[in-house]
């Protein structure tokens, strides 16, 4: 089965009973899915699951294709009822999971009756946990997708409580798994990056302390970037750039000299210099990362 597969009758929309109404939206739950890479020169970021093999694996677990969208909650979980019987898992950040107050494996497929609340609740380890039904949520795509911008306004709004949100028809039985791995979640968040390509607006001591002091995840992160606190990076230069184009995984050093890595919800232009670059595959263990948690940005080589 291809990542685009339809569910297995071919419709595009399901029955109104296969639906979810949000009891409980949590601090953030958004929906997502892969995103809408492609758009940039439109002003229109990537967006999509910030831990994206968390996404894949809840996906995979309930027998959806990797595009299907699933929940993107916050710190505080979520809880929703369902409207039919279906297969759901949790993933990501771990947490307790509950169907009808009674407790259920997290990291598992999960059957939940017509009816009943399936209840995700806080994270106790890592920030974003991901929540997938049979299915996938069906809301109406935009750019080819259904993920939730909270940058451009594209997408569904975040959930909010007494919202339903319809659920596609099943794609198949879901892929036999003895176990789940989990990679967990590291005390010290350690990012990769790449020079440049302004890193010439920076002294060599500022580029020393990028490389080698310990920051901290600050609490004003979000979906758009990781902020940070820290010592600052000094300038070389003073003013700011004309705007230019803006990677996924950039980190971008405003006028506090305190760097901001950018993820999938960061604008596609700034005018701020960027001393490097993240590589995309570093960036799931970022969206984990809870305030407070210090951060080491390593030179690659």
């Amino acid at each position: 089965m291809t990542d685009r597969a339809r569910p297995r009758d071919g419709g595009d929309h399901a029955p109104a009973d296969r639906a979810l109404v949000v009891v409980r939206a949590g601090v953030l739950t958004t929906v997502q899915d892969l995103g809408r890479p492609g758009h940039a020169h439109l002003g229109v970021p990537r967006s999509g699951a910030l831990d994206e093999p968390a996404h894949r694996l809840a996906n995979r677990l309930v027998g959806n294709p990797a595009p299907a969208a699933t929940l993107e909650t916050t710190l505080t979980g979520c809880a929703v009822r369902l409207r039919t019987a279906a297969t759901a898992a949790v993933t990501g950040a771990a947490c307790p999971v509950a169907v009808d107050g009674r407790p259920a494996p997290w990291g598992a497929p999960v059957r939940v009756p017509a009816g009943a609340v399936l209840d995700v609740g806080p994270a106790t380890h890592g920030l974003r946990s991901y929540v997938a039904v049979a299915g996938g949520i069906d809301a109406e795509p935009v750019l080819g997708s259904r993920a939730t911008d909270l940058l451009s306004g594209l997408g569904p709004d975040p959930l909010a409580d007494g919202a339903v949100l319809p659920l596609g028809r099943p794609y198949g039985p879901p892929a036999a798994a003895d176990a789940v791995p989990h990679a967990g979640f590291a005390a010290e968040l350690v990012l990769p990056f790449r020079p440049g390509p302004r890193d010439d607006w920076f002294t060599a001591a500022g580029l020393r302390t990028l490389a080698t002091a310990v920051f901290r995840v600050s609490p004003a992160a979000n979906r758009i970037g990781l902020r940070t606190e820290g010592p600052p990076l000094e300038r070389a230069r003073d003013g700011e750039l004309p705007s230019e184009g803006m990677p996924l995984g950039a980190l971008q050093v405003p006028p506090n000299g305190l760097p901001v890595l950018f993820l999938h919800d960061h604008p596609t232009t700034g005018g701020y210099p960027v001393a490097g670059v993240v590589p995309e595959r570093y960036l799931a263990a970022a969206a984990q990362a809870v305030p407070g948690t210090p951060v080491r940005f390593v030179r690659m080589r």
